[in-house]
C-alpha cells in the first residue's frame, strides 16, 4: 500500500510540472519538511533550505511572467524540457530503490512515467495556450495562466494529503485535454480541406 501511495503522488506531482514546473516542487519541498510525505535520501537536497529558497523564488517568477501575453508562448519552449526534468525527479523522489540495479531502474521508471506525465501535460497546455492566442490575441492567456497555475496548485496539493484523489483528477484532466486536442485538430485538419475548396469556387 505505502509503494502505491507513493506511485500515485509521484504521478501526481510529475503531472502538475506540466502546468507549472515549480510549484509542484515547492509543495514537495514543503511537504517533506513538514513530514507530510517521505523523499528518497539520495534526493534529500529537494527539501533543504537553500532549494526552498529557490522553489519560492521561482515560483512566484513562473506565475506572474505567464501573465503577460506573448512572453508566456516563449517561455513554453523553456518550460517543456523543464517540465520533463522536473516531472522526473518528482517521480524519482518517491522510490526508495537502492543499489545499482535499483538506482537504474527508479530513473528509468521515473523518466518514462513521470517525465511522461509532465510532458504530456505541458504538450497540452501549449496548444491550448496557442488557441487562446489565436481567438483571443493573447488577451485570454493570462485567464488560461490563473487556470493552469490553479489546477497546478490543487493537484499538487491534493498528490500530497489524497493521493488517490489527485490521480482521479489527473486522468479526469488528462481525458478532457486528449478529447480538446482531438478535436481541435479534426477542425484544423476539416478547416485546410475547405481552403482548397473554397479557392477553386472563387476561381471559377
Amino acid at each position: 500500500m505505502d509503494i502505491l501511495l507513493s506511485i500515485l503522488i509521484g504521478v501526481s506531482l510529475a503531472a502538475a510540472c506540466g502546468f507549472r514546473v515549480f510549484v509542484p516542487m515547492l509543495v514537495l519541498c514543503i511537504a517533506v519538511r513538514a513530514g507530510a510525505v517521505n523523499l528518497n535520501p539520495s534526493l534529500a537536497f529537494l527539501a533543504s533550505t537553500p532549494a526552498l529558497i529557490c522553489f519560492s523564488v521561482a515560483t512566484i517568477a513562473e506565475i506572474l511572467a505567464y501573465k503577460i501575453p506573448w512572453v508566456d508562448n516563449a517561455l513554453d519552449s523553456i518550460a517543456s524540457p523543464a517540465a520533463v526534468v522536473a516531472g522526473t525527479l518528482a517521480m524519482a523522489s518517491q522510490f526508495t530503490f537502492t543499489g545499482t540495479n535499483g538506482d537504474l531502474m527508479k530513473w528509468g521508471i521515473a523518466a518514462i512515467v513521470g517525465g511522461g506525465a509532465a510532458g504530456v501535460v505541458q504538450a497540452t497546455t501549449v496548444v491550448g495556450r496557442g488557441v487562446s492566442t489565436m481567438f483571443t490575441g493573447g488577451i485570454g492567456n493570462p485567464i488560461f495562466a490563473t487556470v493552469e497555475s490553479g489546477t497546478s496548485v490543487v493537484l499538487s496539493v491534493l498528490a500530497v494529503v489524497v493521493p488517490v484523489v489527485a490521480f482521479v483528477m489527473l486522468a479526469c484532466i488528462l481525458t478532457l485535454a486528449i478529447v480538446f486536442v482531438l478535436r481541435w485538430r479534426a477542425r484544423r485538419a476539416e478547416a485546410h480541406r475547405l481552403v482548397p475548396v473554397m479557392s477553386s469556387v472563387t476561381t471559377t
